[in-house]
């Protein structure tokens, strides 16, 4: 049973967003809160005062209802689709995103190149999910992550998704805020293996089969393998590409993979998994969620979406 919030909560509450509405407009109107405002006479003896911030309360109880709706649905949702424990809420976005640089010791010679990163630089107890290439195109998924309202990035490669685009547009579109589809290149190949032509065409060409296909350049790109060299960043740079996220971790449905020494989560940390199916590993798409969201969950983080920090 969902217990509703308590309504001494609410009453503070909306107690608190009058005074701070209130506050706001004495800062706004640029007067000295201790001095009488021109132009606004006090109400007559025995005459009630304009009413102080219509309706913010009522707006405050729809938020609080929304609010535990959203949550009761969640754990509905983590108890259908057998996870330990319903997805923790990530906080609010920053303001400003956080400046991205490259990892240390994923350095080229050149400069002014997108940087290449492991972990985004965050204080919040959050991880982001980003699935790469586009091989198994399994309905459940959509729903699942629809239904847990769990935010992720998608790194596609075209000759894997070139047989269902309907596929990702559905996905693109499968959440309130959108699921960001981005560049895996063309063909999958090992771009430190092609001359500087051949990787700008893998990467170019798979940037102009998105913005055709899903109506966006995406501006995040990530190299087959997590390989590439100088020529890889001079070419995606060239069409459009801010930044190359590689993972600290990678999901698979029946274990965890490690790049850190202590094999666990950080803040910021990129987890990396793949469209599979139980042809190609140890369970289906779902079974993969589950597991890595166990982990999350159990570990204190929550995850967030990709494009709000980067």
């Amino acid at each position: 049973m969902v217990i509703s919030a308590h309504p001494v909560r609410r009453t503070l509450a909306a107690a608190l967003v009058v005074a701070a509405l209130a506050s706001a407009a004495t800062a706004c109107s640029g007067s000295d809160p201790a001095e009488p405002q021109r132009g606004a006479p006090a109400p007559a003896q025995g005459r009630p005062g304009p009413a102080q911030a219509p309706g913010s309360a009522d707006a405050l109880n729809a938020y609080v209802e929304k609010v535990r709706k959203q949550k009761a649905a969640r754990a509905l949702a983590a108890k259908k689709w057998g996870l330990a424990r319903p997805p923790l809420d990530a906080p609010a976005p920053p303001k400003v995103k956080p400046r991205i640089t490259t990892r240390k010791g994923f350095e080229t010679d050149g400069e002014g190149l997108p940087p290449v990163f492991t972990t985004v630089p965050t204080k919040q107890k959050v991880v982001f999910l980003t699935i790469d290439d586009g091989a198994e195109k399994d309905p459940a998924l959509l729903r699942m992550m629809k239904e847990l309202r769990i935010p992720y990035s998608a790194f596609l490669s075209d000759y894997v998704v070139k047989d269902d685009y309907a596929y990702f547009a559905r996905m693109q579109k499968s959440q309130e805020s959108g699921v960001a589809l981005h560049n895996h290149t063309l063909n999958h190949r090992y771009l430190p293996g092609l001359s500087y032509k051949q990787q700008k065409r893998e990467i170019c060409g798979m940037q102009d089969v998105i913005e055709k296909r899903f109506g966006k350049r995406p501006p995040l790109f990530r190299p087959p393998y997590g390989n590439y060299n100088e020529d890889t960043l001079r070419a995606a740079k060239s069409c459009g590409v801010k930044a190359v996220p590689l993972w600290a971790s990678e999901a698979f449905p029946d274990h965890m993979e490690w790049r850190e020494w202590d094999r666990d989560l950080h803040p910021g940390d990129i987890v990396l998994t793949h469209f599979r199916g139980k042809e190609d590993w140890k369970g289906s798409m779902p079974d993969m969620i589950r597991r890595v969201m166990n982990v999350i969950t159990a570990k204190g983080y929550a995850v967030a979406k990709l494009e709000d920090y980067v």
